[in-house]
């Protein structure tokens, strides 16, 4: 992947081609192989290379061949040489930038429908003076801008428009409830004022006078398209589909990995690369990489080292330590440009520091549980969507009582029953409740929740965390946590095709008797050990419940109990110490409010007491 940056100026001003340097700066990371610049008088756009394809060409920002687009893009066309045999266009590399840009020479912006991959670019007219950026359909790369009645700033991460504004970073507050109640800050909002996501699958245009319009090129199937078949058919086309998808992330002129913890996703990925590539001719195992805690509750070595003799790959462990978390904390927040929202991020930050010794890109399971019902919350979609219908006051008082009498250990019925109380679909994954965010902000809200078209609960589950969690929350991370390691990350189950095939299947396919993800799990069945398909699913977790108790318990109070806390500022600290006492007595498991707590904090004191963003 790159890093791509740019500012259009409204009042003819030149570009300062200094600010357009310090932006590439920021963004180095993302591309350590190359950069270079364009500059026009009002017009600047910059470029910062991972080269993955067509290594010794393709430099950019690159022009069109009448001179009249200019093109900055981050990301992979894994379709790109049958889109070149298409077009009509006079190519002088091998690469897929060239043919990006010569998609958007023909067909215009909304074009990006052509594209196979993960992409995020921008495209400059310097005949009409138009701007348009462009993001993937699932979100899978990021891209943010700040626009004003003086300019137009772009770039893959906010900190590189920080580094242009020349100013403190603000905090937008109508976005901290946002962030409490769900661990990220929905597109096209961030927690910065003023800066804004491209939402996945959307153009945005910005005209040479500054006006903008954003429309979309891309949505999820109709919940009225149903495939209809036997539940055996749909195992068939959801391999046919994983197979294809697995089989074009593979397209790359250096050598990809993949993650494998073990559990039925990045499992079942390895399983078909490495039969991709035997079927290839390529006699080198897949180069595979799984983290380790040191705690039996969460360690998922074992089943990977099944996997990786299974299949034969070149297989890596990486300890995963307490310190690990002190030590690096404030620099991934600076690389997330967020708080660090899932305390997994900053393991897989140390898991592709390991995996970039080895390869440039690696495939991961992002997706899967969002497209195929896999998560256990799945199992009580429609106990969810019932639980609306009831008064909301008589309900969430119940609840609430109910969920704060239970012991510490039943913190997964907690948590089911804070969503019940909700009655929202996204409040599974919520760290607070809508009550307890009104505590700790002093104020109320009533916000009715968010019901997008579907056909049954599981559908509306999976249609939510499709437009909210996964590419605000899930897809940022991972992003962000592999560029860290200038690593590449590609997820084939986000492949368009196979996402669109997973919403015309019927849920009867994806829960299907009690079971979760049950057609990825017969596909998996054909492939992989019993034991790892029938296994309960663990999820990336880290041990935060014991060392929030131990190692990391002095650091907590001091962060956020400390007099120049900055949650301090901004959240009642009463709540805030109820909180942490609760975790430390045992009376509750409160790990992962208190990670919400320390990442928001870390995130504030990194962009928000530091405008030169020396944290990096």
């Amino acid at each position: 992947m790159c890093g791509i940056a740019g500012i259009r100026r409204f009042d003819d001003r030149p570009v300062d081609e200094g600010a357009l340097r310090a932006m590439m700066r920021v963004l180095h990371h993302r591309g350590p192989d190359d950069e270079d610049l364009w500059v026009e008088g009002p017009v600047g756009i910059a470029h910062t290379r991972l080269s993955i394809i067509d290594l010794g060409g393709s430099r950019q920002p690159m022009t069109s061949d009448d001179g009249r687009h200019v093109l900055t893009f981050n990301g992979e066309i894994f379709n790109y040489q049958q889109l070149r045999e298409q077009l009509d266009y006079p190519f002088v590399t091998r690469g897929d930038t060239e043919v990006v840009l010569a998609t958007m020479v023909r067909h215009g912006a909304h074009a990006a429908s052509d594209l196979l991959g993960q992409f995020a670019f921008a495209v400059h007219d310097r005949a009409s003076g138009a701007t348009s950026l462009v993001r993937d359909r699932l979100g899978v790369l990021p891209l943010y801008y700040y626009l004003d009645e003086h300019q137009l700033v772009f770039a893959s991460e906010p900190k590189a428009i920080l580094a242009v504004l020349g100013e403190r970073a603000r905090l937008d507050r109508e976005q901290l409830r946002t962030y409490l109640r769900a661990r990220a800050v929905h597109a096209p909002a961030t927690l910065f004022e003023g800066i804004r996501k491209v939402p996945p699958g959307h153009v945005v245009t910005v005209s040479a006078t500054g006006r903008a319009t954003v429309a979309p090129y891309w949505t999820l199937p109709s919940p009225d398209e149903v495939e209809h078949g036997t539940p055996e058919e749909a195992v068939d086309r959801v391999e046919a589909a994983l197979r294809d998808a697995i089989d074009a992330s593979l397209v790359a002129d250096v050598p990809v990995g993949a993650y494998l913890s073990g559990g039925v996703d990045s499992s079942l990925i390895v399983a078909l690369a490495a039969a991709a590539r035997r079927e290839a001719g390529s006699t080198t195992p897949v180069a595979t990489f799984a983290a380790e805690f040191g705690d039996p509750r969460v360690d998922e070595t074992a089943h990977s080292e099944l996997v990786s003799r299974t299949v034969g790959t070149d297989h890596h462990r990486v300890l995963i330590r307490p310190d690990d978390f002190r030590e690096t904390w404030q620099h991934l927040t600076w690389h997330r440009d967020a708080p660090v929202s899932e305390p997994a991020d900053i393991a897989v930050a140390q898991l592709a520091t390991a995996a970039r010794q080895h390869v440039k890109v690696v495939l991961s399971g992002e997706g899967s549980d969002e497209l195929f019902g896999g998560y256990p919350k799945y199992r009580f979609a429609h106990a969810t969507a019932l639980a609306g219908r009831l008064p909301a006051s008589a309900r969430a008082a119940a609840l609430r009582r109910l969920e704060r009498a239970l012991p510490a250990s039943r913190g997964k019925a907690r948590i089911g029953l804070r969503s019940l109380g909700g009655a929202r679909m996204e409040d599974w994954f919520a760290p607070f409740t809508v009550h307890e965010v009104d505590a700790l902000l002093g104020t109320t809200t009533s916000r009715p929740p968010r019901v997008l078209p579907h056909r049954d609960a599981i559908d509306l589950m999976a249609r939510t965390d499709l437009d909210t969690w996964l590419p605000d929350n899930l897809l940022e991370r991972g992003d962000r946590m592999s560029m860290a390691a200038s690593l590449e990350l590609r997820p084939p189950f986000l492949d368009h095709r196979l996402v669109e095939l997973a919403f015309r299947l019927p849920s009867s396919v994806k829960v299907r008797d009690g079971q979760t993800k049950w057609v990825v799990k017969q596909v998996a069945r054909r492939h992989l050990p019993e034991q790892i398909v029938s296994r309960p699913k663990v999820g990336f977790r880290v041990p935060l419940d014991a060392w929030f108790r131990g190692e990391l318990e002095s650091m907590a109070r001091d962060l956020l109990q400390g007099t120049e806390s900055f949650v301090g500022g901004v959240l009642d600290t009463r709540a805030v110490g109820d909180i942490l006492d609760d975790h430390t007595r045992g009376r509750r498991d409160e790990e992962i409010r208190i990670w919400t707590l320390l990442s928001l904090e870390m995130w504030g004191r990194t962009f928000l007491a530091d405008p030169a963003l020396a944290a990096s």
